[in-house]
C-alpha cells in the first residue's frame, strides 16, 4: 500500500501528460478540419466527396454538390463513384495474391498466359509498372471496332493480334502509362487462377474486406443503384452541367464496357478507407509482397521509374507517399496514402472539375505536413 501511495504522484503526472498530448492532438485535428473547410470554400462548384483519415479514423468526411445535376439531388458521403484508374491497384493486388500462391511469377513472359500476341520479351513486371512499351489498344479499337457492339478483353486481344501495332519502345526501357498492360494483367490473372477476373475481385478483395458498396458493374447495374453518382461535364455555352454519357467523346465507356483490368471499379469513400486499412493489416498479402508494390522500377539504363505495382510513388524526405489518380468522362479521383504518418486522403469528384488537380495537391500538402 505504501509503495502504491508513493507511486500516486507519478501516475497523476502521467495522466496529466497524456491529457495534454490528447488535447494537443485534438487541437491539431480541429485546425486541419478548419483548413480543409477553408480550402473547399475556394471551389464552391466542386461536386464530390472528400475524406481525410488518421490511423483509420475519419477526421474530415464531407460531400459537396450534386449526385444528379438535373434533379439537384445532393451528394452524400455514402454515394458510389466510378474510380477510373484508381482501380488499377486492385488489379495489381490480384496479381500479387496469385504470386504469393505460386500461380505466377512477375518475370513470366506475356506469351506464357496469352499466346499469340506479337510482343516478345514483355513480362508481368513490365505490365505492372507501365514499362512494357505496349501500344494503346483503344486507338486500334476506335479505328476498327463496330461500336454497336460492346468489347471485352478477348476482343481487344484479337484486334492486337490482327493489326499488331508495334511496340512504342523496348520493354523496360522507360515508363509510359499503359491501359493495355492492365487489360492484359486481368486476363493473365484469369488464366493463372482459372476464374473470371470480376469474380476474383469480389471473392478475394471486396467481400473479405467488407467493401459492400464496391464492385465492377455494368452500365445497367449502375443505373439501377439509387445512390450512384454519375459523371457530369460543364458546358459553358449552356451554362450548366450535362451528363457525361451524352457526349460522343464518352462513347468509349459504352463500347469498351466489358473490358477488365484498367478501370470500371465503382466504390465509396468509406469502402476505400477499408481498403487502406487492409494494406496496413496485411489482410490480403504479407508485408514483403506489399513492399514490391511500393518499390520503384529499375529501367534498363539503371534509372528508376516512380511507379510500383498499381501505385504512383513520391519521394518525400519525411514520409513515404503512395497514390493513384483516375479520370473518366465526368470523373476525377485520387487516393493518397501517407504510410509513415498513417494518414489517408480520398477524393471522389463527379463533375470533372477543372481545378481538381490543384485542389488535390493543396489538400495533400495540408494532410501530409
Amino acid at each position: 500500500m505504501k509503495a502504491f501511495i508513493k507511486l500516486l504522484p507519478l501516475l497523476f503526472f502521467a495522466l496529466i501528460v497524456a491529457g495534454c498530448k490528447n488535447q494537443k492532438q485534438d487541437n491539431e485535428q480541429e485546425a486541419l478540419r478548419m483548413q480543409i473547410d477553408s480550402v473547399m470554400k475556394t471551389v464552391p462548384d466542386f461536386s464530390g466527396v472528400v475524406l481525410v483519415a488518421s490511423k483509420g479514423k475519419p477526421l474530415y468526411h464531407k460531400a459537396f454538390g450534386y449526385r444528379n445535376f438535373d434533379t439537384k439531388v445532393a451528394l452524400d458521403t455514402a454515394d458510389i463513384f466510378e474510380l477510373a484508374s484508381v482501380s488499377k491497384q486492385f488489379t495489381a493486388m490480384i496479381i500479387m495474391m496469385l504470386k504469393e500462391e505460386n500461380k505466377l511469377s512477375y518475370d513470366d513472359p506475356l506469351e506464357k498466359y496469352l499466346p499469340g500476341l506479337p510482343y516478345s520479351n514483355v513480362t508481368i513486371r513490365h505490365l505492372l509498372t507501365h514499362t512494357s512499351g505496349l501500344p494503346d489498344y483503344q486507338a486500334i479499337m476506335d479505328q476498327y471496332w463496330d461500336k454497336s457492339k460492346v468489347a471485352g478483353n478477348e476482343d481487344i486481344f484479337w484486334y492486337l493480334k490482327e493489326y499488331h501495332p508495334p511496340l512504342v519502345f523496348n520493354p523496360g526501357e522507360k515508363y509510359e502509362y499503359s491501359n493495355t498492360g492492365y487489360v492484359l494483367l486481368a486476363s493473365i490473372a484469369e488464366k493463372a487462377s482459372g476464374k473470371d477476373f470480376i469474380d476474383l475481385c469480389r471473392e478475394r478483395i471486396f467481400k473479405p474486406l467488407g467493401m459492400k458498396n464496391t464492385n465492377i458493374r455494368s452500365l445497367e447495374e449502375k443505373k439501377s443503384i439509387e445512390n450512384f453518382a454519375f459523371g457530369y461535364i460543364y458546358v459553358e455555352e449552356k451554362d450548366k452541367y450535362i451528363s457525361a454519357d451524352s457526349f460522343p467523346s464518352s462513347n468509349y465507356t459504352i463500347w469498351l464496357g466489358n473490358r477488365k483490368g484498367p478501370g470500371r471499379i465503382s466504390s465509396t469513400s468509406t469502402d476505400l478507407l477499408l481498403w487502406d486499412r487492409a494494406l496496413y493489416q496485411q489482410n490480403l498479402i504479407n508485408q514483403e509482397t506489399l513492399n514490391d508494390a511500393f518499390t520503384p522500377m529499375q529501367l534498363t539504363n539503371d534509372s528508376l521509374s516512380m511507379y510500383g505495382f498499381g501505385w504512383m510513388l513520391k519521394n518525400d524526405a519525411n514520409n513515404r507517399i503512395v497514390f493513384h489518380t483516375g479520370s473518366n468522362p465526368g470523373y476525377n479521383t485520387k487516393l493518397v496514402r501517407f504510410i509513415d504518418q498513417d494518414k489517408t486522403l480520398i477524393m471522389l469528384c463527379n463533375n470533372a472539375h477543372t481545378e481538381f488537380a490543384l485542389l488535390a495537391n493543396t489538400l495533400e500538402n495540408l494532410v501530409g505536413k
